[in-house]
């Protein structure tokens, strides 16, 4: 009896035991599971509150400038806007259908920004803004075709009367500069001239400075561009031989703002050179694998956002985002790069005008 007692004792104590043994693992693996569960969303809300830093610095990186509020209705009329597909029966609508109707953009390299990096990379303070380069870049229906359009910048024009941020606005002036448009009225006088000497109408206007494109290239890798002379050029620190040769943000730019060390010393060489330039860059882009890439992805999108100054409608990354996604089939095999045509300037050798009807007939293929 007792042995047996004892036997039970035995067994029961080995049942309490277990129990309790699987209550204290069962708590265990609770408290276990709640602590990855947290950790998870912990991680998870860290990771989110990372993302939306993200999103609000590239966001509020981006420079704006209304200038459809500035210029009013004097203006050439707008693109028509061609429709974009509608969706097949029974199929569900797309959310926000990207566009596909023809574009015009003003597109301007400028050292208009003061700072210590493009005072370093060669720009000018706030007081002496200029353009240095300017392209219309006409985007065709359906957004797989382009034709980027160099304006020199020793053209000369009229300029026409532009409104001033103080208010009032600036007097017409006849046989101007053309990148005196900015320097005395800024983005809106820039792109009021461009819009008097083509008749066309700039749907956008964006602007990036010396800094932003310099770290664009770095971020990008470089780029690899082929020269077909040597470049010596002591004022833009640039000496090239004659060949292909792998370009950082640096030596992009002193490629894109040299004019001494190649032909006549003109603008109009050096715009042969920023036209080889882009199209350089536009193969960059369609090689580098950013999307695979992150922490590539957000070096580019901080040094393009960082350097950019646009008009009020791509003045959000989900604007610019919308943009290059409309853009996506567009690639450098199918944008032409034309200048506008010119002949020396009969009252000054060193400029140049509009040589008609030629520029006239390439004006009006544009709109």
């Amino acid at each position: 009896m007792t042995g047996h007692h004892e036997n039970g004792d035995s067994e029961n104590g080995d049942s309490e035991n277990g129990d309790e043994d699987r209550r204290t693992g069962g708590r265990s693996r609770s408290r276990a599971l709640r602590a990855a569960g947290l950790a998870l969303a912990g991680a998870l809300a860290l990771g989110a509150a990372a993302g939306g830093w993200v999103y609000w610095h590239l966001n509020d990186n981006i420079k704006s400038v209304d200038i459809n509020s500035a210029l009013g209705d004097d203006r050439p009329p707008k693109t028509v806007a061609t429709p974009s597909p509608t969706a097949s029966a029974g199929a569900a609508p797309a959310a926000s259908p990207l566009p596909t109707g023809a574009m015009n953009i003003l597109v301007l390299g400028s050292d208009s920004r003061s700072g210590k990096e493009n005072q370093e990379l060669g720009g000018g303070d706030s007081a002496g803004a200029r353009s240095d380069t300017a392209m219309v870049v006409h985007v065709d229906p359906g957004r797989t075709g382009a034709t980027v359009v160099s304006i020199p910048r020793d053209t000369l024009v009229t300029r026409p009367s532009c409104p001033l941020p103080s208010g009032g606005a600036t007097a017409v002036q006849y046989g101007a500069m053309f990148n005196s448009a900015y320097s005395v009225g800024g983005p809106v006088c820039a792109v009021k001239t461009v819009e008097s000497i083509t008749g066309v109408r700039m749907d956008h206007y964006i602007e990036i400075d010396f800094s932003g494109f310099a770290k664009l290239v770095d971020a990008l890798g470089g780029v690899e561009v082929t020269t077909g002379q040597d470049i010596d050029d002591d004022l833009s620190h640039l000496h090239l031989a004659k060949g292909t040769h792998h370009l950082d943000g640096t030596q992009a730019l002193a490629l894109a703002r040299t004019r001494h060390g190649i032909g006549d010393g003109s603008d109009l060489g050096r715009i042969g050179l920023q036209q080889t330039l882009v199209k350089a860059l536009l193969e960059q882009m369609a090689h580098t694998s950013l999307l695979s890439d992150p922490t590539r992805l957000y070096r580019v999108a901080d040094a393009v956002t960082a350097g950019l100054t646009t008009d009020t409608g791509l003045d959000s990354l989900s604007e610019l985002m919308s943009l290059g996604e409309s853009l996506r089939g567009l690639t450098a095999d199918r944008v032409t790069t034309v200048m506008m045509p010119v002949v020396t300037a009969p009252t000054d050798r060193n400029r140049v005008v509009a040589r008609e009807p030629a520029a006239s007939d390439l004006w009006k293929s544009l709109r």
